[in-house]
């Protein structure tokens, strides 16, 4: 089969088209003919090995899976012998093991079926940054209707997400995003958008029951400074902190501190969910949520993919069609 591979960690320049040994399935794993796939944060850190922490899990001196990716959607084409929620033909999305590619792996308990009004495309886009939302706004417990909720990178993938899933839930939105996406945002459903190169978010102006951090820039103690007495800040994803560690000091530090505040401070690392890929897949095809890809690019162009990726020019998520 066709693949993206790299044999060592760096930028988009370590990634190739190669031809590859299609993958072998375990007992409780389908075999998926890949129709798409989504460029994600995560696949980004996997690809550069950074930060460093991250080695001791993947592969200290290259991907211990030379095939990158995470998102997919796409057809199964063969079962395990003890899968017995899927079979040959169905359509399913979720998470897979190395989807830039023309065949990819994944776990039974992984994987959903593809909401009927999605394209491959838009369903390929889905499972990271939706579940990432959905789980992070869990943490913050309900959110209630008329409750003031922040959310930092709201032009991001699962920013994107995280603004439509609080609204449908009845808070009052404010997206914090880059001057050329104010109008992005605010398709997603935010009521109130703040330019972060204008504006200060902590100025004092306005005070927030929960914060959703997904930029991973700010300080704890700008954090605290824009939320109410009582309010809550998630923390989630990042790249501040360093090359070792990455935006983990940071949420580590938030958890340290938080039991001796009024406020909440918590972060959420967010886990791999058949159940949540379900409740999403209800919310899609309610319209509720809705998926927003900025560019499409084919298998040979993952490389160029990754750069504009990197480069933080996407305007919701980025799409390969295999």
């Amino acid at each position: 089969m066709r693949a993206i591979v790299q044999e060592a960690y760096g930028s988009a320049d370590v990634l190739h088209l190669a031809h590859i040994a299609r993958p072998a399935i375990g007992e409780k794993e389908v075999l998926v003919r890949v129709h798409a796939a989504g460029l994600d944060r995560g696949t980004w850190h996997v690809t550069t090995g950074l930060p460093y922490a991250l080695r001791m899990v993947y592969g200290i001196r290259a991907p211990k899976n030379p095939v990158p990716g995470l998102d997919l959607a796409g057809t199964v084409t063969a079962v395990g012998a003890a899968v017995t929620r899927f079979s040959v033909g169905d359509e399913v999305f979720g998470f897979g093991k190395g989807p830039f590619a023309e065949f990819a792996v994944a776990r039974e308990n992984k994987l959903a079926r593809k909401p009927v009004n999605l394209t491959f495309e838009q369903a390929s886009v889905v499972p990271v940054s939706a579940s990432t939302a959905l789980q992070a706004l869990r943490a913050a417990g309900p959110v209630t209707r008329g409750q003031k909720v922040l959310i930092l990178g709201a032009s991001g993938g699962v920013g994107s997400y995280a603004v439509q899933l609080a609204k449908a839930a009845g808070a009052e939105v404010t997206g914090v995003c880059s001057t050329t996406k104010q109008d992005l945002v605010r398709s997603f459903g935010a009521e109130h958008v703040i330019d972060y190169t204008r504006q200060d978010f902590a100025d004092g102006t306005e005070h927030y029951d929960l914060i959703l951090d997904i930029a991973g820039n700010p300080t704890l103690a700008r954090l605290r400074r824009a939320l109410t007495r009582t309010g809550t800040a998630v923390i989630t994803g990042g790249e501040e902190g360093g090359s070792w560690t990455g935006s983990m000091d940071r949420q580590l530090r938030a958890l340290v501190l938080s039991p001796f505040i009024s406020q909440r401070l918590t972060m959420v690392m967010a886990k791999q969910s058949a159940a949540d890929l379900e409740h999403l897949r209800g919310l899609i095809e309610a319209g509720t949520l809705k998926s927003v890809i900025d560019r499409t690019y084919t298998l040979d162009q993952v490389p160029e993919a990754m750069r504009y990726f990197d480069a933080g020019k996407a305007r919701g998520k980025i799409a390969i069609t295999i």
